[in-house]
């Protein structure tokens, strides 16, 4: 009888002891690390909402091609170079002996280094075409493929090297231009792939540091307020500050990249005009050492 009493206890307390073990945390593993538990709703409230407002491009920049083709308008569209280098146009004749640059033999073992060197490399592209050196092209040619295999696009930047070779052989300027255009669209594609938006904004940042610097220097060399205005915009410094502003923190912490911040946040300032307000000789000159500090801020390397 007895055992006949126990057993129907143990029954019937089955039930309250299920729901007691579901209540007790699994016990861990000896040396295994506990998992970390679940944040309270106040501590969700207080992380960073993601960014809902990133960087507006300005209409004028954004390449026709580009949006026609697969890629569309998303996280890694940037400023083309090409639209950049429109407006130099209206600045002939350019300075390009006085800002000529020879890109380094050595390559740089960091991605961000290398994507804004790009830039600067596709940026001189462009220069070689408006000032008609073809003879240059070769040289470009084989620095861009050095630098595309080395970001993962070589294939795709092979072509256009090729191209531009082709191009520069039958004296095609327009094609040059499209060849030169194409291959930051491509990097670009690739870097889709690659999960990479940084690197794509960082190629157009180094073209227009590179714009800027050749345009200031053709309008202080050469000043009118008319040909000053080319040069004052705004609404591109205020874009490259919010975009500077918003990469990863492994790169825009770094130190060159804070002071590039700042001086791009100045330089908007500075670019802005009141209204009826024309641009003198003497902004043109201070807008000028501003984007010399941007040039050698931007190609410091990282170590």
């Amino acid at each position: 009888m007895k055992i006949l009493t126990a057993l129907i206890f143990f029954v019937s307390m089955m039930p309250m002891m299920s729901r007691a073990a579901d209540a007790t945390p699994a016990a861990q593993p000896s040396g295994a690390p506990e998992e970390s538990a679940e944040p309270p709703p106040a501590a969700l409230e207080d992380m960073p909402a993601p960014e809902e407002n990133p960087a507006e491009i300005p209409e004028d920049l954004i390449d026709e091609e580009h949006v026609m083709q697969e890629l569309a308008v998303n996280e890694f569209t940037a400023p083309s170079i090409a639209k950049l280098f429109d407006t130099l146009q209206f600045l002939m004749p350019l300075p390009i002996a006085e800002v000529e640059r020879t890109m380094p033999a050595r390559m740089s073992q960091d991605r961000a280094d290398l994507a804004i060197e790009l830039g600067f490399l596709i940026a001189d592209g462009f220069l070689v075409v408006q000032a008609e050196q073809l003879e240059k092209v070769d040289d470009l040619a084989a620095d861009l493929t050095r630098y595309g295999k080395a970001l993962g696009a070589g294939e795709r930047v092979n072509r256009h090297a090729a191209g531009l070779l082709e191009s520069a052989k039958n004296k095609n300027v327009e094609q040059l231009k499209k060849e030169l255009a194409a291959t930051q669209r491509d990097v670009e594609a690739e870097l889709i792939t690659l999960r990479d938006a940084d690197l794509a904004h960082l190629i157009s940042l180094g073209g227009w540091i590179r714009a800027l610097e050749v345009a200031t220097v053709a309008v202080d060399k050469q000043f009118s307020p008319e040909r000053a205005r080319k040069v004052m915009r705004e609404d591109i410094a205020d874009y490259y500050t919010e975009s500077v502003a918003g990469l990863e923190p492994r790169i825009s912490e770094r130190p060159n990249y804070v002071t590039m911040r700042d001086l791009l946040a100045g330089l908007r300032s500075e670019m802005t005009l009141d209204e009826n307000q024309e641009p003198t000789p003497e902004m043109m000159s201070e807008i000028r050492k501003k984007a010399a500090e941007l040039v050698e801020l931007a190609l410091q390397r990282q170590l």
